[in-house]
């Protein structure tokens, strides 16, 4: 069968304009207040609205911003998640490829000598292999697949890179915290070991009982076994800190002195009245939509298995006695294959069931996803103001002990309170001290936490 170019541009137009199976697709209806249950507005309020900040906008330190830096550059899940973003846009350009022909050129060229004659011809050959005519969309819905698994992939990336984020922050703030602790701690031996060898020396003259020395030596054994802990503590850090980086931490930031966790401000805080559309910004929900419209389009391709598959081999030739005149002739060639789908027994409808069944897991897991997101970001905000609570009582708390033991110091030197009431206003001083330290570092986590389940942070437009 011969055809000119022309015409066989003309069918092909026509049999790729075909149907689709592909349902439409429609995002399914995720109800849920717009407002969180902790962080409503007041009466008549509206919502503030604003844009995300990326993390060098939400974290302030310069030591922790060199960290995420190296560790997003390092880390190996990150390194993980986007050689599997690789592969899948990969594979959608394969199944993109599949919809246009393959296209092969041969050439040769003969001499043939018989009979004190020679003979030349030369031949030119442009062709397709088994290419499959989209008429019913399959191929097309695989497309589509393929495309919404690479997107929902690289959501997953962004999922990944959001974690680790908090990841690495969380492991600095704890190490600050440790480091602290553990200045506490020592601080607390010194006062402990002054008031033991006090009670000590005072002991033989006896103006101090042996209760009041073995408090004295209880309280400083006690301090002396919480910095083996914190310097344990610390050192762990350290080492999680470097794994979870992928590389080793820099020497400025090891020996530089450690930084105040109570006084120094680490993140960008993240304004009140957050609206409820801002969980269309997490990358596990858009991940979830892409996976769901995959799932679409494999219903698409389910169905049109019931239809015939045509294939077509085609080719352009082109012969001639010699080289100059190659062009001037030619022929176009079409060979057709049908597979008509009659006996599967079963099994391209047990494919379309699965592939709905698959859909309809996707719109359980869709909704399942924005209802986690929102319970989420409910108790992380519950937990910012309680957070807030507890530092301002704690502090409070601190700067009345602290008072306290600065006075009992005065009264102790008078005469007028005991060294069992010296080292009990010490004691209860220090643990007030290690504890403001422990809510300062759930408060900040917390603020960390809100970056990640929020997708990022969040500053209001002005």
């Amino acid at each position: 069968m011969k055809i000119t170019p022309t015409l066989f541009v003309l069918i092909l137009t026509m049999l790729l304009a075909g149907c689709s199976f592909e349902p439409a697709f429609h995002k399914p209806v995720a109800q849920m207040p717009k407002q969180y249950p902790a962080d409503s507005p007041s009466a008549g309020a509206t919502a503030s609205q604003g844009t995300l900040l990326d993390w060098q906008g939400f974290f302030v330190d310069h030591d922790l911003k060199t960290l995420i830096t190296l560790a997003l550059k390092h880390n190996k899940d990150l390194q993980t998640a986007a050689l599997d973003v690789a592969k899948y846009q990969a594979e959608y350009r394969i199944s993109r490829a599949n919809l246009a022909p393959q296209i092969d050129l041969s050439a040769s060229s003969t001499n043939k000598h018989s009979t004190g004659a020679t003979s030349h011809s030369d031949s030119l050959t442009v062709g397709t292999s088994s290419w499959e005519l989209d008429f019913f969309g399959r191929l097309r819905s695989l497309k589509h697949q393929a495309l919404q698994q690479y997107l929902a992939t690289q959501a997953s990336e962004q999922s990944t890179r959001i974690s680790l984020i908090a990841s690495v922050a969380t492991d600095y703030l704890q190490l600050l915290a440790d480091q602290q602790s553990l200045r506490l701690a020592q601080q607390a031996v010194d006062d402990y070991r002054q008031g033991y060898h006090l009670a000590e020396q005072t002991l033989t003259v006896g103006s101090y009982t042996l209760t009041d020395v073995n408090t004295a030596k209880a309280n400083l054994a006690s301090a002396q076994a919480d910095v083996a802990a914190y310097q344990q503590a610390v050192a762990e850090d350290w080492h999680n800190l470097a794994q979870v980086m992928g590389t080793s931490i820099p020497d400025g930031i090891r020996q530089r002195a450690p930084v105040d966790l109570l006084t120094n401000r680490f993140t960008t805080p993240i304004q009140a009245k957050l609206p409820s559309s801002l969980l269309t910004n997490r990358p596990d929900i858009i991940a979830a939509e892409h996976n769901l419209k995959a799932a679409n389009a494999n219903i698409g391709a389910a169905r049109a298995a019931f239809f015939p598959s045509i294939s077509l081999t085609s080719s352009a030739g082109f012969a001639s006695s010699s080289l100059g005149n190659l062009f001037h002739s030619g022929s176009w060639t079409f060979t057709p294959s049908i597979s008509l789908p009659i006996f599967d027994f079963g099994t391209n409808q047990a494919d379309l069931d699965v592939a709905k069944i698959e859909k309809n897991l996707e719109i359980v897991n869709y909704q399942q996803t924005i209802q986690t997101a929102f319970k989420e970001v409910a108790n992380a905000l519950s937990d910012r103001k309680g957070y807030a609570q507890q530092f301002k009582s704690n502090q409070n708390y601190l700067d009345a002990l602290s008072s306290q033991y600065q006075l009992t110091q005065t009264t102790y030197h008078v005469g007028t309170d005991s060294l069992y009431d010296l080292l009990s206003a010490a004691e209860s001083y220090h643990s007030a001290q290690v504890q403001l330290v422990s809510v300062r570092l759930e408060q900040l986590s917390n603020q960390i936490t809100l970056y990640k389940v929020l997708g990022g942070g969040w500053k209001p437009r002005s």
